[in-house]
């Protein structure tokens, strides 16, 4: 166990937010022998990374409680599939399936991808799919489920009872006009099976019942059984009081809502959950990530280019700053992963705690120490024209002669990663540009030096060749127009590894005949 001095001065913010949860919420959560945390979804797209960001950062805080008290924990993942769909997302085949199913729950409307029974499983299931990779421990729960079995009923009822008083907290924060049509009820039309948004024109309370009109129809129904469902800041608000919910995150964009959820929940009669505002995501535009957009990089993307461990080292990382997500910050998150890694071993227990593979790995991370960066390999499959992880890993024994696939997982799968982004990422943006006269007869006066070089030779000097080579023609003044020239004509791109341990890797011969390649 980790000594609780150091759990109680720890600045890394799941043990903040832990020891936070802990400590006011200690007489509601002894009373029912757990603690709840839930993260939420919708499923009017596909799911993206911010979906997973919840989940994983989540996760985090419960590893932080674990250490702080012995209690059972419960992560809830809630889907809000009978949500009425508003408009068709931009990334989804079969269009029209979707037009002709506009404000239907999305688990009414078929499924485009023809593999569910409807849009919403689809969705609910790719999620499921996706959080199982990564062995997260959960519950999920679907919005049209928990209505339709009456697991809400309790509380629609006391819903319907303190009507006045939700309607006394909503109705201020909205426009005059949408003020005269809002009620927190949307019944599920019986003849179109849509979600409407009606004026409701009598409710009854003893009956659990509510009448509206629907154009010139005016219409009974029952509040339960999934009959109608809730507006969203009403519908939060139920969950958290019928969940007995005590942590709950949400993007920024949602604080006016959750303070709003927040009183709702007072006035049910329960202490609203302990919540945390993060940051949002962004794509390469700085435009935020939409599902139905579906910019930004996908959950897919990012793990057929780098491992989730990766992925959820980047989320651990600055939650309250807005992050990019797009291909190209994987090479650097996939870096940082390795490094930290590298770190944890020589590390003590205050700082391994302020470690992200703390928190990545529930406290035991890898051992395996790593050989090269990722965006060394990446240049390593550029300059060696290598298709396949045989090729690869010619190079990578030729530089650690003793060196096993078998003993090193992670470096054999950043090796297949490697490829792939090179492949897909790398080489469609790659640009060789022609050296002009001084670069080519500086050039060849590396090429010159590194022909008296030995292969075995120390990487820092070759670095420090590589160096003289820059300062005796003309860049005396600026070696990073040196480098930036090598990495240009050389690599394709304007940034690259270190020389000298590239070209010790690499191999003295090898890279003489690529310098060549682009000096001719």
């Amino acid at each position: 166990m980790i000594d609780n001095s150091i759990i109680q001065a720890t600045s890394s913010w799941p043990f903040v937010e832990a020891r936070k949860l802990v400590k006011e919420r200690q007489k509601i959560y002894e009373e029912k022998g757990k603690i709840t945390l839930q993260t939420g979804y919708g499923p009017s797209g596909l799911p993206h990374i911010g979906t997973f960001a919840e989940v994983a950062r989540t996760t985090m805080i419960v590893h932080a409680i674990k250490q702080i008290i012995d209690i059972p924990t419960e992560i809830i993942t809630f889907s809000d599939d009978m949500d009425g769909l508003r408009k068709v997302p931009d990334n989804i085949p079969d269009k029209e399936i979707l037009e002709k199913n506009l404000h239907k729950p999305l688990t009414s409307i078929p499924d485009p991808f023809k593999k569910f029974k409807s849009f919403g499983e689809h969705n609910n299931e790719m999620l499921k799919k996706f959080l199982d990779k990564f062995k997260f421990n959960y519950i999920f729960r679907s919005s049209t489920d928990t209505y339709k079995k009456g697991i809400f009923n309790n509380t629609l009822f006391l819903i319907l009872e303190k009507y006045e008083q939700i309607m006394e907290i909503i109705l201020p924060t909205l426009g005059k006009e949408r003020q005269k049509t809002y009620s927190p009820f949307l019944p599920i039309c019986p003849e179109t099976g849509q979600v409407l948004e009606v004026p409701i024109i009598e409710i009854k309370k003893k009956e659990g019942k509510i009448i509206y009109k629907n154009g010139s129809k005016k219409i009974e129904t029952e509040v339960t059984n999934g009959k109608c469902k809730l507006q969203w800041k009403v519908d939060w608000a139920m969950r958290w009081y019928a969940f007995d919910v005590d942590y709950e995150m949400y993007g920024k964009d949602l604080i006016e809502s959750a303070i709003l959820s927040s009183k709702i929940c007072q006035t049910l009669g329960k202490k609203s959950p302990n919540g945390f505002a993060y940051e949002l995501f962004l794509d390469e535009k700085g435009e935020k990530i939409s599902k139905s957009k579906g910019n930004g990089i996908t959950i897919e993307q990012w793990l057929k280019y780098a491992s989730p461990e990766s992925l959820a080292l980047y989320m651990y990382q600055n939650p309250k700053r807005a992050k990019k997500l797009y291909a190209d910050v994987v090479p650097k998150a996939v870096d940082e992963y390795l490094s930290c890694i590298d770190k944890f071993s020589e590390q003590d227990t205050q700082h391994r705690l302020l470690n992200p593979v703390w928190h990545v790995h529930n406290g035991n991370p890898p051992k395996e120490k790593s050989v090269m960066p990722f965006s060394f390999l990446l240049n390593l499959v550029g300059t060696s024209n290598a298709a396949d992880k045989d090729v690869l890993w010619k190079f990578i024994k030729k530089y650690k002669k003793d060196i096993k696939a078998s003993e090193h997982p992670i470096l054999d799968s950043l090796v297949e990663y490697a490829l792939k982004y090179f492949k897909d990422i790398v080489q469609p943006n790659k640009k060789h540009r022609k050296p002009n006269e001084k670069e080519k007869k500086a050039l060849q006066d590396l090429v010159n030096r590194l022909n008296d070089c030995k292969d075995q030779m120390d990487p820092e000097a070759i670095q420090t060749i590589v160096y003289s080579v820059g300062k005796d023609n003309g860049y005396k003044e600026n070696l990073r127009e040196w480098f930036k020239a090598i990495y240009e004509i050389i690599f394709g791109d304007q940034d690259g590894p270190r020389m000298g341990f590239f070209i010790s890797f690499f191999g003295i011969k090898e890279t003489i005949e690529l310098i060549n390649k682009y000096i001719k």
